[in-house]
């Protein structure tokens, strides 16, 4: 079967020829569901905490231990991990210096690296792959060969060069490849990369695979030195070429070998050179893998008259042309091949916003359920990522914050959680349309609960920002006197971003959130609103700094008639806020008959719901299945078990009161049972 997709979605650097038919049938090293290797978490870890771990020369460079010593296979993912979280530098690339580390598949994609430090930290090593794609302008490409051409090892031995960088002076015209006899692979897309050059290249004795795209080559004729041997051939938006259709076609032909050849047109070019030469019998009699993308003239006939006299094709890649093929390959393949083309075009806009709006789609309807965990991870990590690279790009960022809608993702999936609060937050500050600001407000209330009260006050502005637009579309919808589920979601926002956050809550207390809620509470009697309203009051009370401004004569007033209400989790909330309240004397020093009288009604209160129906809320509210684990912890580290040990075992202490104990170590028990591991000195007190 031939399949039909854009190359834009398949890796920019040359596929092996040998490898083309696992490539285009799955471009992806093959992601497994499993959980990340245990060599992966220690090479984060040993990242992550790198400048504890090296000592320092005397230059300011980084040096491992003496006594460290990594095998190749580990010592080439270290740096690959390095390379991909950006942190690659001259400080870092020194402790690739020496023998502790042998290197033979070496990337340093955009890399902050100058030479000095590229030819003392690689150029000794015996390199078989350097991927030096899109270096700082610090490390340009004549330096690059220059270094490894001063090895007489990696001269003879190198196999794959991919470069791409616009750094190269501009009055240098050759690039001397040819000391590099063992290259099979090369890559020079987006180079100033000239005839001349494409004319040393082809010289080189084993070359089987080349990309020319974007370069200033305007003659390809130098390619018939290696027609015998050239197998992949890639030469998009040559914008430069100066031959004729006959020209170009006549050299085609004669390349007879190969397997694999991209000649789709940038927008802007729109050149009919795919359309004559899908015209052609006696041409690419071998090729598997053709990408004419952006073509003038393609139509359906035209491709089905070249692909059935070619049966060996396995893809033909027709995106922006008049064919109306759009077989994507399976759903969880389709997304493999986004990850590539985000991956690989990083600053690339139109590949990835054309990506962003694939994995929404991709994504969405239930069809993530069925995909691997870590595939939507690393899906949803080059979203955020591009959003980094293109912070101004609006419908890009409509595209991910539409992904994070899907509940797989935001409850299952690893991402950077803080850093998509933010983003959201700040999004939701934008005053979008409001099926956006809706969105944006289900998210926020989700990712608040996933956060931190560490991380939620490193929010800082967003927070004040988020919680103050918040506070504002409640008062809107409050006056519109408008309960639809945008009021809901953004209640159950401010409830979940006040939650242990003293910082929030005194954003909410400043922006009037008091005098709001208050309002809510006369114009709505929805039991749903009324309980996360009173979920929110919960959370003020409980930072004594705040507490005694929800004693006032209204406030009060509606919470104490809260307090009866038919709804269990209504009246369970208000008896919360009003014991918080009644526990600190000093707000109610000129009315204590007033604490008294909601003393009394909380007991009574307390006695009319029964300990059967107390327990079982008090249950649902503080072991749900997002916080139990939170919860629990707390509960073990301020010693609350003790403490409810004691209630239980006290023989004055009130029988009401003996039993909820009772009931919480009981829940508590049941949730360690079937979630967590005690350490054995806590597992006394559920014995």
């Amino acid at each position: 079967m031939v399949h039909f997709l854009h190359p834009g979605f398949l890796p920019r650097t040359i596929v092996p020829p040998d490898a083309q038919k696992d490539a285009l049938g799955c471009c992806v090293v093959q992601e497994e569901a499993s959980p990340y290797s245990l060599v992966n978490i220690c090479l984060n870890a040993l990242i992550a905490n790198l400048e504890k771990l090296c000592s320092e020369r005397p230059d300011g460079t980084l040096c491992l231990p003496e006594h460290w010593r990594f095998p190749q296979e580990v010592a080439d993912r270290f740096l690959g991990v390095m390379t991909w979280q950006g942190k690659l530098t001259d400080r870092t690339a020194s402790i690739f210096q020496g023998n502790q580390m042998k290197l033979k598949l070496v990337n340093i994609q955009k890399a902050k690296i100058s030479t000095p430090a590229f030819i003392k930290a690689f150029c000794h090593h015996k390199l078989i792959e350097l991927d030096a794609t899109a270096v700082h302008a610090d490390l340009p490409i004549p330096d690059i060969i220059s270094g490894l051409c001063s090895n007489n090892w990696i001269q003879e031995n190198l196999q794959c060069l991919l470069l791409d960088s616009t750094s190269i002076p501009q009055d240098s015209r050759l690039l001397f490849f040819g000391q590099l006899t063992g290259l099979r692979i090369l890559s020079v897309f987006n180079v100033c990369f000239h005839t001349e050059d494409l004319a040393n290249v082809s010289h080189l004795p084993r070359l089987e695979s080349l990309d020319i795209s974007n370069t200033l080559v305007t003659n390809i004729s130098a390619l018939l030195t290696c027609k015998d041997r050239l197998k992949s051939l890639t030469m998009h938006y040559l914008k430069c070429l100066s031959m004729s259709k006959p020209q170009i076609l006549a050299v085609i032909r004669e390349l007879k070998c190969l397997l694999h050849l991209d000649i789709s047109d940038h927008r802007q070019l729109k050149s009919d050179l795919a359309f004559h030469l899908l015209q052609q019998k006696d041409i690419l009699p071998n090729v598997i893998s053709l990408d004419v993308s952006g073509g003038n003239c393609i139509t359906d006939g035209v491709v089905e008259l070249f692909v059935r006299q070619r049966p060996a094709m396995q893809f033909v890649g027709l995106l922006a042309t008049d064919a109306g093929y759009s077989d994507f390959f399976t759903t969880e393949q389709g997304l493999r091949l986004v990850a590539v083309g985000m991956r690989n075009h990083p600053l690339d806009l139109p590949v990835q916003f054309t990506a962003s709006a694939c994995a929404l789609n991709l994504t969405r309807q239930g069809l993530a359920r069925g995909m691997p965990v870590r595939l939507l991870s690393e899906v949803t990590c080059l979203l955020f990522k591009a959003l980094k690279n293109f912070p101004h790009y609006q419908q890009l960022q409509k595209n991910c914050l539409l992904s994070l809608t899907n509940s797989r993702i935001l409850v299952d999936v690893p991402f950077d959680r803080f850093d998509a609060a933010k983003f959201v937050m700040r999004w939701l500050c934008k005053h979008e349309n409001p099926k956006m600001q809706t969105m944006a407000v289900s998210i926020t209330s989700i990712l608040a609960l996933q956060l931190s009260p560490e991380q939620t006050v490193q929010l800082k502005e967003e927070l004040l920002m988020a919680v103050k637009e918040l506070v504002a579309i409640v008062k809107q919808k409050t006056t519109e006197n408008l309960d639809d589920v945008t009021l809901l979601f953004t209640l159950k926002a401010l409830w979940n971003l006040t939650d242990e956050s003293p910082a929030a809550c005194k954003h909410f207390v400043e922006n009037q959130g008091l005098v709001v809620f208050t309002r809510v509470l006369e114009t709505f009697s929805e039991s749903a609103i009324q309980s996360k309203v009173l979920g929110l009051l919960n959370n003020i009370a409980e930072v004594k700094e705040l507490s005694s401004r929800l004693v006032s004569e209204d406030m009060m007033k509606r919470i104490r008639s809260l307090l009866h209400s038919k709804e269990m989790e209504v009246s369970y909330f208000a008896a919360g806020i009003i014991a918080h309240l009644t526990s600190d004397r000093q707000p109610w020093l000129s009315r204590d008959f007033q604490r008294r009288a909601l003393l009394q009604d909380l007991n009574s209160e307390c006695g009319d719901l029964g300990i059967s129906k107390m327990s079982f809320v008090h249950g649902v509210s503080l072991f749900n299945f997002l916080s139990a684990s939170k919860y629990c912890k707390m509960l073990v580290e301020e010693e609350g078990l003790q403490l409810l040990c004691d209630i239980q075992e006290h023989s004055e202490a009130n029988p009401q009161a003996q039993q909820i104990a009772a009931s919480i170590l009981d829940d508590f028990r049941m949730h360690f049972m079937n979630y967590q591991r005690l350490p054995l000195c806590r597992m006394q007190f559920l014995t």
